[in-house]
């Protein structure tokens, strides 16, 4: 094991970083009922084990397609609507926590004050202290920055001892393992190996944050049923970006 990273024992806090594409289940656009419930479920397991939790969920499934599609819409705007698309999610995300007995609070990046609070670090601190699952929303709140960098960001302002990123496949490889049958997985790499192989983990100034500040990075297949709460834990598939 990385001498970097906690045994999963000693895990109390933690972000997890969910694509917004996870939420669609098996559609092409939007948030399917069934994949919210279950994904909310599993994260709802890892608070009961004890564990404080952070999330950061992407905005894919409302407009990835989209960007495509409007021409006229520059990289400013097109990542101001990326935003906000991440808002819905929390939104949603939040909601169905709740549904299943969970404090939830949405905390944004951007002003949104009729729909959720403004996130300050006292505030998020105070509170995953009190038991409650944060959701970050809206990115860093600054155009040119993806999900996955907001997600090293937030995992490193709050002091967490680990980011889990749940990706469609369980762990990182060493090519595609949808094109290539001769890829294989990584169990361990280190930040510096990701980068400079470019091997997909994370955008680059996600995992240069996260070496730069000793966070370990656990990849993991969000699509697999029970993954989530297993990794957690320190169990089941992933690879461990560590130093």
């Amino acid at each position: 094991m990385p001498s970097q990273l906690k045994p999963a024992s000693e895990w109390r806090r933690l972000l997890i970083k969910v694509s917004g594409e996870a939420l669609m289940g098996d559609g092409a656009h939007g948030i399917s009922q069934k994949t919210l419930q279950r994904i909310s479920s599993e994260i709802v397991e890892v608070v009961r084990s004890g564990c404080e939790v952070g999330l950061v969920i992407g905005g894919g499934n409302f407009l990835r397609g989209a960007n495509h599609m409007l021409t006229a819409v520059d990289r400013v705007a097109g990542d101001q609507m990326g935003m906000l698309a991440t808002v819905m999610n929390a939104v949603a995300v939040a909601a169905q926590l709740r549904a299943l007995g969970t404090e939830a609070v949405v905390l944004s990046a951007i002003d949104v004050p009729v729909i959720c609070d403004r996130f300050t670090h006292r505030g998020a601190l105070k509170h995953m202290a009190e038991g409650r699952v944060v959701l970050f929303a809206a990115g860093t709140g600054h155009p040119f920055f993806t999900t996955d960098t907001a997600a090293s960001l937030r995992a490193v302002e709050m002091g967490c001892d680990a980011l889990l990123k749940g990706t469609n496949v369980d762990g990182v490889y060493t090519a595609d393992p949808k094109s290539d049958p001769n890829a294989t997985r990584y169990e361990t790499v280190t930040h510096q190996e990701a980068l400079e192989k470019n091997l997909g983990v994370m955008d680059a100034a996600a995992i240069a944050l996260a070496r730069d500040n000793g966070l370990p990075i656990v990849v993991f297949s969000i699509k697999d049923e029970g993954a989530l709460p297993l990794v957690a834990r320190g169990e089941g598939v992933s690879t461990i970006v560590c130093d």
